[in-house]
């Protein structure tokens, strides 16, 4: 039995300790090497023809690479995972694979914006058409869809505004006419929501965020049928060279031993953080998907275990209060990502999301005076209270 077989909480615990059987260390060791030696010429050409057989050169396939695909896959419940250098690469590679002149893509309209740049200017340059709308609005997603549709792709819960989006519907919706579904689940982990269960075609991860945990390593992932994952990697990630570094694997992999109790506290945080905003009479607005007043609350309380580290909120007095906020903030860490053990706060308009158009922008809820806040690890009690004396001064 290997450690894949075992439930979730044990292989996130114990991926990548059943492979070093030179020296037999218990951590995954970290294969820094471009090149694999080959018995002979035939098992050189063996390798070289299909990773299967095993590794011939790291941009193809590494065994420090490899365990962080078995574990993703073991995690979210697919046949196989595939790293990548980012999670920009990911999504980029799984476009330029899947995708050819002719074809279309639906594409949720709160999309991060490199994911929305890719569909929307990047592949229209060669003959690949998008179309961005509420994936929230079913019928609208139905009415949608071309015969030419070859990818639904959407996030959930959206970057910045927390829309939640119904995994099974559109699953169905996709399958339905015969494009493949693809789900962006870097804010809520396979911990919160596995999107496969649900009727994903593949997964993906900015792995650079949770997984990672720390703020110290990039990386992508999508995870999916063998299939896909095969084509993924031997037409895309062999030929494009979005290849994960072997060490910034080993750090997901330690990432991964801290990930569901790291996943805890991000959203017990979270939720204290939410509730007592959404009463502060200085606040517009606050969006999180395990308030009540959350829009899809209860689609939110159906696909997931819990409801995630991030929270995004209006400030009344809109940009200029936000920057005031913001830039008198002490514990508390300016700056873009998210999912670390530091709390970070952003102005999306300003930051992630300024080259997305202001119309395209405006039109996902993405407005000027939107503030992302990224709950980290620290004390609950002392973020409250840093929010607080920040507060008073807006």
């Amino acid at each position: 039995m290997s450690i894949y077989d075992y439930s979730i909480h044990t292989v996130a615990a114990r991926a990548g300790t059943e492979v070093d059987r030179a020296y037999h260390s218990l951590g995954i060791p970290i294969y820094m090497t471009n090149n694999f030696l080959f018995e002979d010429v035939h098992h050189g050409a063996e390798l070289c023809r299909s990773p299967e057989h095993g590794d011939c050169y790291t941009r193809i396939s590494n065994p420090t690479n490899n365990e962080l695909s078995k574990a993703m896959a073991s995690l979210e419940g697919g046949e196989e995972g595939l790293p990548f250098s980012t999670g920009t690469a990911a999504v980029s590679t799984l476009a330029l694979t899947l995708l050819k002149s002719g074809d279309h893509v639906l594409c949720d309209n709160t999309t991060y914006s490199a994911t929305a740049y890719i569909f929307r200017d990047l592949l229209s340059k060669f003959g690949v058409a998008s179309t961005f709308l509420d994936f929230s609005d079913h019928e609208a997603v139905r009415a949608a869809m071309r015969p030419n549709t070859r990818l639904v792709f959407y996030e959930t819960p959206c970057n910045p505004t927390m829309k939640i989006i119904d995994i099974a519907k559109i699953s169905g919706i996709a399958k339905e006419g015969g494009a493949v579904s693809v789900v962006d689940s870097t804010f809520a982990t396979p911990f919160l929501t596995r999107p496969i269960e649900l009727g994903a075609d593949i997964v993906m991860h900015s792995s650079t965020k949770y997984i990672c945990g720390h703020g110290d390593a990039m990386g992508g992932i999508l995870v999916g049928s063998k299939a896909l994952m095969q084509t993924i990697q031997e037409d895309g990630l062999k030929n494009l060279g979005g290849t994960a570094s072997p060490f910034n694997s080993f750090l997901m992999l330690r990432g991964l031993k801290t990930l569901e109790l790291r996943m805890e506290r991000h959203c017990t945080t979270a939720m204290t953080i939410a509730e007592y905003l959404e009463k502060h009479p200085k606040i517009e607005h606050v969006y999180y998907p395990g308030l009540r007043s959350h829009p899809q609350h209860e689609t939110a309380k159906r696909q997931m275990k819990a409801f995630g580290g991030l929270l995004t909120f209006e400030l009344k007095g809109g940009m200029e209060a936000g920057v005031t906020l913001m830039n008198n903030l002490k514990l508390c860490a300016l700056a873009v990502s998210l999912g670390e053990a530091n709390t970070l706060v952003q102005h999306p308009a300003s930051m992630t999301h300024w080259y997305v158009p202001e119309d395209a922008r405006l039109a996902s809820g993405i407005t000027d005076g939107l503030v992302r806040f990224s709950t980290g690890l620290e004390n609950a009690e002392e973020i409250l209270d840093d929010l607080e004396k920040t507060l008073a001064l807006v």
